[in-house]
Formats: C-alpha cells, structure tokens, sequence
C-alpha cells in the first residue's frame, strides 16, 4: 500500500485487515497500564507499543516529559515488534486516539503509511483477542531514519514565533486552573486553546474534514501539549482537514514549564 489516509474507518481496517499492521498503543496519564489494558482484550493480531518505550526518550528537565526518541532507538523498538520500514500501519487506543495518534504521526512524518482508526477500539466490531497475538511477528530489520527538521519546531523558536501556536490539552490546563503533573500551571505566551479532543464528534470519531478546518484556520501551525502525545492527535486532525502536517514541539509544556526564566500566562483564550 504506497498511501493510505491519516484517518481510516473500522470498515476500511476490516476490508484491508491482510494489507496491515494493526497496533494497538494503549497509554494513560493517570498511570493505568496500558499493557494489561491489551492483554485484556485487543483487535485480533495486532501487537502492542508501549508508548514509554518505543516512542520516547527518557524524559529529562531539559526535554520534556516525553521526547522524541532518537533515529536509532526507534528503529530498534519497531523492528523488535516486527514493524518494518514497509508495513503499513492502522493504531488504535480506547481514548479517541490520544495516544496511537503519536505512533501514526511520527511513521507518517517519516514517510511511512500510517493511519489512526476512527473511533478506536470502541468502532471494532470484530472479536477481540486475549493475552499475547497468536503468532507473534518476528523481530523485522528497520534501518533508522531522522526526525525531518521541517517538521518540528524547538523552544527558541516556540519562544518567537509568529505561526499559530495551539495548545492541545483540557481548557482548564492551558487556563492554568488546574496542573496535575508539570512544575507550573499556565500555557506558552500567545498560544490559543485548542483541545485535542475537540476534534471529536460525541461517538469519538472524527469531525468531517470541513468542521476540522473550521479549528485550524488556514495557516501553518505549531502544536503542543503536556508531552508532545495528544499534540501529535491534532496534528493528525491538522492533516485530515486537508491543511498539511503543521509542525510538533515535542519538548512541549513539560519542558517549557520545567524551565523558571520562560514566561507564562493563564487564562483561556479559545480558538475552538
């Protein structure tokens, strides 16, 4: 499959279920495993990704709760799971994509076809599986690639930008009524809220790709969140409404705000 969109049905994963990798990328803030979330029940075949381990550096002050892992460590991980530099990818999470957004996101932008499935696990209507997939993949050689720089965005940048900065989390963390897990409560200076999951109807599946842009605008943006995670969600929106991939500060909140000399505001000031 040389293309696939950044967002495909359950029907489509159904129709193409021999063509694809399904993986299932279950992660939580409030510390619930993800993993035993899996084991419990997952699309059949598919394998799991921890979020932590495959789709991460260790986190640091300096780079944030959750940074982009380095060319080499991701090939690693993948190629462990059996993922190789041609599978195309379908990942889901039972959280309206939050988390398997980040996967999607980061093969896309590396050229490789990947696509979130619409509504998560809730929108599979097959039968789900228990414990681990029979007939795990073997490990699968995947040479390691760069984050293209074009797709990113730093936090000197961040700092003087003029792009549209939107911020993916709650209202109420971007207002800094509320902080549960960062030094400091508040949002980047000049940065709009844009709640990832104001992207999603109440079924959990996507607004149609008129309504998405109706949130975005019409001009590149740069996007963050707590960690650089539910950022890649509406960034995958971003692409879906038609507007291109926008750019990821992956340090995100917990970076700037881990760092005492950067500004902060609180209030909200709502894009959509």
């Amino acid at each position: 499959m040389d293309a696939v969109a950044p967002i495909v049905s359950a029907g489509w994963l159904a129709e193409h279920r021999d063509d694809v990798l399904v993986a299932d990328v279950r992660w939580y803030l409030d510390g619930r495993s993800g993993r035993d979330a899996y084991a419990a029940g997952h699309v059949a075949g598919a394998i799991f990704v921890d979020l932590d381990r495959a789709l991460a550096d260790p986190p640091s002050p300096e780079r944030g709760r959750h940074p982009l892992p380095s060319a080499q460590r991701f090939a690693q991980e993948l190629g462990a799971l059996g993922i190789d530099d041609a599978a195309t990818v379908v990942a889901y999470d039972d959280a309206g994509g939050l988390s398997a957004a980040r996967l999607v996101w980061m093969l896309r932008r590396l050229g490789q076809p990947a696509a979130l499935l619409d509504g998560g696990l809730q929108a599979w209507a097959g039968e789900l599986e228990r414990g681990a997939p029979a007939g795990a993949l073997a490990p699968a050689s995947r040479a390691p690639r760069d984050w293209p720089p074009s797709v990113l965005a730093g936090i000197d940048e961040v700092a003087t930008t003029t792009a549209p900065l939107l911020d993916a989390r709650a209202a109420e963390r971007y207002a800094g009524e509320v902080e549960p897990i960062d030094p400091r409560a508040g949002h980047i200076p000049g940065a709009r809220s844009v709640p990832f999951a104001g992207s999603l109807a109440q079924d959990g599946r996507f607004l149609d790709p008129e309504r998405l842009r109706a949130r975005f605008g019409d001009e590149p943006v740069i996007a963050y969140c707590g960690s650089g995670v539910s950022a890649c969600h509406l960034l995958i929106a971003h692409e879906a409404a038609g507007l291109g991939p926008g750019r990821l500060f992956p340090g995100s909140w917990s970076q700037w705000s881990a760092d005492p000399a950067r500004p902060i505001q609180t209030g909200l000031r709502r894009s959509a």
